[in-house]
């Protein structure tokens, strides 16, 4: 579960961003929309402990992460947080098995091979075990960006402009496979996008203006 009190954030003098409060459930989905300069990415990386709140509060299963150091939220990240980035960045000198195995092994010292291999196989990647990222499809990549961030059984899921970069059968697919996967796992799901597609997939939703 993930709660925000009261959350603004300013860069310098000039832009100032004050947040709506949000309650996320575990297996619950939240859509966060916006144009762009609306502060979604930021409001992501206040909710990943990527930035300070400048006033308010970022609350994990009752446990304000705010006040943590930078060294006390990265191992929190690691092991609560699940991130999927618009642009997936992957380490593309080792496989796709591999690459889910280092997200495991930085936050935990666990590389838990037997469990990424189940992941990618859920994922209908189990063909693909072996290739490089760069052999994917940009879908699949995807689903690989989903797999490394269910692999440390995340409390919270953050998803950023996930389906930025696919088309509409692959945006309908990707969306339902987050959906799917945070009540399979009990995760809370929060997707910040600008993706129109998605505002008719999600029934809970915060448009920020």
């Amino acid at each position: 579960m993930i709660v925000t009190k009261n959350l603004t954030f300013s860069y310098g003098n000039e832009t100032h961003f004050t947040f709506p409060d949000i309650v996320c459930n575990a297996s619950e989905s939240v859509l966060i929309t916006g144009n762009s300069g609306v502060g979604k990415t930021t409001l992501l990386h206040l909710l990943g402990g990527l930035l300070k709140p400048s006033s308010g509060e970022v609350i994990f299963d009752g446990i304000n992460i705010s006040p943590f150091s930078e060294k006390q939220m990265d191992a929190f990240r690691g092991k609560n947080i699940g991130v999927v980035l618009q642009q997936n960045h992957f380490v593309e000198s080792i496989s796709v098995l591999e690459n889910i195995m280092l997200a495991s092994w930085l936050a935990t010292g666990k590389k838990e091979k037997q469990k990424a291999k189940s992941l990618l196989e859920h994922l209908h990647l189990e063909k693909h075990l072996n290739k490089l990222p760069s052999q994917l499809s940009v879908g699949q990549q995807q689903r690989v960006s989903i797999a490394r961030a269910l692999i440390n059984n995340p409390k919270v899921l953050l998803a950023d402009e996930p389906t930025s970069s696919l088309d509409d059968a692959n945006t309908l697919k990707v969306a339902t496979l987050l959906e799917n996967l945070a009540k399979e796992y009990n995760t809370a799901l929060i997707i910040v996008t600008h993706d129109s597609r998605l505002k008719q997939r999600f029934s809970n939703q915060i448009s920020l203006s």
